[in-house]
């Protein structure tokens, strides 16, 4: 679900075309002359919404400065951490709740899940264009998803010719995974699902865009509700915080005015 949080103000291009610097209430989230991913965009206006926050309720001293890089001070993240669990009314999942989550997700409740996966990594680098990077992607995913199999590893040559990952080499290979094994959010594309092959979407992660083969499935053994209880429970925790947290930036962003950036919660960072 997207819901756009925005009050946007349509500016027009400044500098023979160049967009405008994106702000949150007047607060410029990036230099001038930096480009960032809407990704980025989103997850730095989110952040910075937050902290004027915390500023106005006197949970941050009025001298805390604006992070030029996105990167806020550690007494901000402190304050936001105050007013989230002041602002935040979150109930405690019921048994029943936790019971029928269980039941609904099975997948997610298996021990010594492992995926043997292989991936081409196209990273992100700073000053990059990012709408470049996943046209390549795009038309690198259609190759080996059009691929027939019959001749030469598709895949494999692919990867060694456009990985950014050193698995590049070895055709992308990756070996036997679990979830610990992974970033979260690649983690999430692969454990849970019963699909193998090239995956038909491109993979976002804190590193990139990945083009993902999963090779074979070990889908672990199954685990009965009282073994993990709590981890049910963490998850449904999770799901609270994150519905409560889009409502509270909703919220924010509707008493703001915010320049050159759509928030769309469901895709920052911030709240996955």
């Amino acid at each position: 679900m997207h819901t756009h949080i925005q009050k946007l103000d349509h500016q027009p291009s400044l500098q023979g075309g160049a967009p405008p610097v994106a702000r949150v209430n007047g607060t410029a989230l990036h230099g001038a002359s930096v480009q960032l991913a809407p990704e980025e965009l989103r997850q730095r206006a989110c952040s910075e919404l937050l902290r004027q926050a915390a500023l106005r309720s006197g949970l941050l001293d009025a001298a805390d400065m604006a992070p030029g890089d996105g990167v806020i001070s550690e007494a901000a993240s402190q304050a936001i951490d105050t007013l989230l669990e002041r602002e935040l009314q979150l109930p405690e999942p019921a048994d029943e709740a936790c019971r029928r989550h269980h039941a609904a997700h099975p997948a997610r409740y298996r021990s010594g899940e492992r995926v043997r996966v292989r991936h081409i990594l196209f990273a992100v680098t700073p000053g990059m264009d990012v709408v470049a990077l996943r046209n390549r992607a795009e038309a690198c995913l259609l190759d080996v998803r059009c691929h027939d199999g019959k001749a030469a590893d598709g895949f494999g040559a692919s990867a060694a010719r456009c990985s950014n990952c050193p698995s590049g080499e070895a055709g992308g290979e990756l070996g036997w995974l679990t979830a610990a094994d992974c970033a979260p959010e690649f983690a999430r594309e692969l454990f849970g699902h019963v699909e193998v092959g090239v995956l038909p979407r491109l993979v976002h992660s804190r590193f990139g865009l990945h083009v993902v083969e999963v090779l074979e499935r070990d889908g672990g053994i199954a685990q009965p509700f009282e073994a993990v209880r709590g981890a049910v429970a963490t998850a449904l925790r999770q799901q609270a915080f994150v519905t409560a947290l889009r409502q509270y930036l909703t919220l924010l962003a509707g008493a703001a005015t915010i320049v050159g950036v759509e928030i769309d919660a469901a895709d920052t960072p911030l709240v996955q």
